[in-house]
């Protein structure tokens, strides 16, 4: 006679469940902390330090802040906007303002150039991360965890915040 062991059977005569060696997340979660906070966005492949030396000058009810209205935003591949002061790199203090706000994010990505050859070109982006109250771009309210390009002159808002961050080159201002 054979046991359920010998036939491979678990309960009732049913194989016992395969091995799950899927990621679990738990390593992840571990290489993703920064400051004991767990960061829930990871930059991608493509990222990097832009050459163009991009700013952001932020507004309060359509008048420069006092204080650190211009934000040097070009010296790192990516941004984090939000509440959490251990993680972020601008923070965000209005109470709609989700921990983990945004980032903006540098990539490498390949555009046609003036030849109609192609080459490759460091843009700014912008990204929601699933904050509550949301981010607009130009009174648009962006979708989450998708990558949109900003442009020169984008306006950005961080929730219900009258906050307005523009993102200008200094570069092309001075043109």
């Amino acid at each position: 006679m054979r046991s359920e062991q010998d036939n491979g059977g678990g309960e009732g005569g049913q194989p016992p469940p395969a091995a799950n060696f899927g990621l679990s997340g738990v390593l992840a979660a571990e290489t993703n902390t920064v400051n004991g906070v767990e960061a829930k966005y990871n930059e991608p492949p493509e990222a990097t330090v832009p050459s163009v030396r991009w700013r952001l000058y932020v507004f309060k009810d359509q008048e420069p802040l006092e204080k650190n209205h211009v934000l040097h935003v070009h010296r790192q591949s990516a941004f984090l906007f939000g509440r959490e002061r251990r993680l972020a790199d601008v923070p965000t203090d209005h109470p709609s303002c989700s921990k983990q706000h945004a980032v903006l994010q540098y990539r490498k990505v390949q555009r046609e150039g003036e030849d109609g050859m192609p080459e490759s070109v460091v843009r700014p982006y912008l990204v929601d991360l699933g904050s509550t109250n949301g981010t607009t771009l130009n009174g648009q309210r962006l979708e989450p965890l998708q990558y949109y390009e900003l442009l020169e002159t984008d306006v950005v808002r961080f929730g219900s915040s009258t906050r307005e961050y523009v993102l200008m080159n200094p570069d092309t201002v001075a043109e």
